[in-house]
């Protein structure tokens, strides 16, 4: 759904883009809301400029659910070179260290055994955390190393793929806030001989099908046909931002008085308890809700369709 604007578009939906290694998260982000002629957009958990894969673009209205996909876990692919740690504990960082690599498979696997399940992760320097404002990785630039607590992540899988030495091959599926450039650095001590990521690539983010995925030449050639519908035609829908949530169909009255914030007593038929997706009776997404014992409708975050 779209409608013209002084700005640009108000279009609505999700865009999943395969991020090109070398460009920041967020400067292809602004480069496709320029293709879409979107006013609004953000993306969703930012990909290093070394990293490749799924990037989900949040257009319009979406960019209201777009820290369901910040919260989501996600799956990567990560190839590291081990003997060497960098800086930046990736190989755009310089090398500070360098030692022998004495390991095989074996001590591997017996490794990659204390990174699996819930464990503590102290965040790379070289991140967007924030210290007294500023991002962590502005002081790092300035040589300047800030205290930071560790913090509890889980690692749901973590598969070996591949040992050519001194390449690791890895597949990672984990939850929010974890870092694989110091889970490869940790790992990389753990074997006593130092590591660093040379390739990385996300290959999923909450349940969005791969398969949906387009590059940004892709993209582009498509805008080179002058025909934004081409490029609608590629959105995912508002609310596949928060599709793990439980969906509440509700009347046309009940509709219009929570299009207004209002809060709504309802017969909890489906029984139903926190965070929902509210949609019309016409199955059109209205945003979502929070629900408690009480029965009652809390209206959370509203689709704004005029």
């Amino acid at each position: 759904m779209s409608r013209p604007s002084k700005k640009g578009r108000d279009i609505d939906g999700v865009f999943l883009l395969d991020k090109p290694q070398g460009m920041s998260s967020n400067d292809i982000m602004q480069k496709v809301k320029r293709l879409f002629q979107a006013n609004k957009a953000g993306h969703t958990g930012a990909l290093d400029p070394l990293a490749t894969g799924m990037l989900p673009i949040c257009l319009g209205e979406a960019t209201k659910f777009s820290q369901f996909l910040l919260d989501a876990d996600k799956r990567y692919v990560v190839t590291a070179k081990l003997g060497e740690r960098t800086d930046t504990s990736d190989a755009e960082g310089q090398i500070v260290e360098t030692r022998a690599v004495n390991v095989g498979t074996a001590e591997i696997l017996s490794a990659l055994e204390a990174f699996r399940g819930s464990i503590l992760q102290v965040p790379t320097m070289f991140s967007a955390l924030k210290h007294n404002g500023r991002p962590l990785y502005e002081y790092a630039r300035q040589g300047i190393t800030v205290a930071r607590e560790a913090r509890p992540i889980t690692i749901f899988e973590l598969n070996f793929i591949e040992y050519e030495a001194p390449y690791l091959t890895l597949e990672v599926y984990c939850s929010k806030g974890t870092y694989i450039r110091t889970l490869i650095d940790d790992l990389g001590e753990a074997l006593q001989c130092g590591a660093h990521v040379t390739m990385l690539r996300r290959i999923a983010v909450a349940n969005y099908p791969t398969e949906k995925m387009m590059t940004w030449d892709e993209l582009q050639r498509l805008a080179e046909r002058q025909d934004l519908s081409l490029l609608d035609a590629h959105l995912l829908p508002t609310d596949s931002a928060v599709a793990k949530l439980p969906t509440l169909h509700l009347t046309a009255e009940q509709s219009r008085a929570i299009g207004f914030g209002q809060r709504l007593k309802f017969t909890n038929r489906q029984q139903l308890q926190g965070q929902v997706r509210l949609f019309s009776a016409e199955n059109l997404f209205l945003g979502i809700a929070q629900i408690g014992q009480d029965c009652v409708i809390r209206p959370v975050r509203l689709v704004n369709y005029l």
